[in-house]
């Protein structure tokens, strides 16, 4: 007699892994649940049981990626002992060498609607996480005791952090360059010319980082043209 065979164990991994292909393979999103479930052995319930929707699971995944790369982080002990700068260098170098072993995947959830604000969208709980980390390393460039202040000086600071990571995404989104050599010295050098902006120390880093950028913007027309 013939041993019954074992119910697929469905995780939260199993899931993700199964709709990455999905997208992938199809160049969209599943129809429904129930036809992703049918199409991959699982029950609906299954699915429900880690998101609410596929929407749910693509905003997630950027908040998995955020959470592995804090871990990796959090691993090394040099990481401690880093100031803000360099522990926002290695948090920006660390998340994009993860987003370019998924770029496929990543590329295709950033840039599936045409209307950019649906593909930013997806972003917004990776944001949520990333403003509290930001808050956790940022120095506040000027001391100041009351509340208020410190707390409007506080979401300048997180912001314009936000900001600065959603300019590395797109940098990187578009980098031609071979292993994506590029994003790195884009990293480097917005990282020290931010720092040195917000803390008004103006150096060379600010000039260097325009030269690069201009660079940057002229190759992209000429290579258009």
């Amino acid at each position: 007699m013939a041993a019954p065979k074992k119910k697929k164990v469905i995780t939260e991994d199993v899931i993700v892994s199964a709709y990455t292909d999905f997208c992938l393979t199809n160049a969209k999103k599943p129809n429904s649940v129930y036809e992703f479930a049918k199409l991959n052995n699982m029950d609906e319930t299954d699915f429900y049981h880690y998101f609410t929707s596929f929407e749910l699971l693509e905003k997630q995944y950027f908040v998995t990626m955020f959470a592995y790369t804090l871990e990796l982080l959090e691993k090394n002990e040099a990481y401690q002992s880093y100031d803000s700068a360099n522990k926002l260098s290695a948090f920006y170098f660390t998340f994009f060498e993860m987003a370019t072993a998924n770029r496929s995947f990543i590329i295709h959830l950033l840039k599936e609607d045409k209307n950019p604000m649906k593909n930013l969208g997806k972003l917004s709980k990776l944001r949520e996480v990333y403003l509290d980390y930001a808050l956790t390393i940022l120095e506040k460039p000027i001391k100041i005791e009351q509340e208020t202040v410190v707390k409007i000086q506080d979401k300048v600071l997180q912001e314009a952090s936000w900001l600065q990571f959603l300019s590395i995404f797109n940098f990187w989104m578009n980098d031609e360059s071979s292993n994506f050599e590029k994003t790195d010295v884009f990293i480097e050098k917005s990282v020290k010319a931010s720092f040195d902006l917000a803390y008004n120390i103006p150096t060379q880093n600010i000039i260097d980082f325009g030269k690069f950028l201009w660079k940057e913007q002229m190759n992209g027309m000429f290579s258009k043209s």
